[in-house]
């Protein structure tokens, strides 16, 4: 009984391993659609925007970006153990790195910067 019940936490063990893979899979297809899109219009427009974009301001952005990102990182990390620290990052990348919520940051630091332009 003791060993039928002991294959049975492992066969459980198993499946959400399985599960956690399955999540991996889907989000590395995910990514790779994006990058494959991201070198198809670089390919089909391998000029557009070079003169337009200083390294400064690319720069400027990817501060902005990460900025925003560390502000919600920052609040919602604990690091009083390695168990609490490991769980607070998955927790935060499921809530905070959402693709619809990246969107946003990005497009409100653009804006950001572009009021700062002008």
């Amino acid at each position: 009984i003791d060993y039928i019940q002991f294959l049975h936490k492992e066969k459980k063990k198993q499946e959400e391993e399985v599960s956690i893979l399955r999540k991996d899979v889907m989000a590395l297809k995910i990514m790779k659609v994006n990058y494959e899109q991201i070198v198809k219009a670089h390919q089909d427009n391998p000029n557009e925007g070079k003169e337009h974009i200083t390294d400064e301001m690319k720069f400027n952005v990817f501060q902005g970006i990460m900025d925003s990102l560390f502000q919600s990182f920052n609040a919602s990390i604990s690091v009083t153990s390695f168990q609490e620290l490991s769980a607070c990052v998955f927790r935060w990348i499921e809530e905070h790195c959402k693709p619809q919520t990246l969107r946003d940051i990005v497009i409100g630091v653009l804006h950001q910067l572009k009021s700062q332009l002008y």
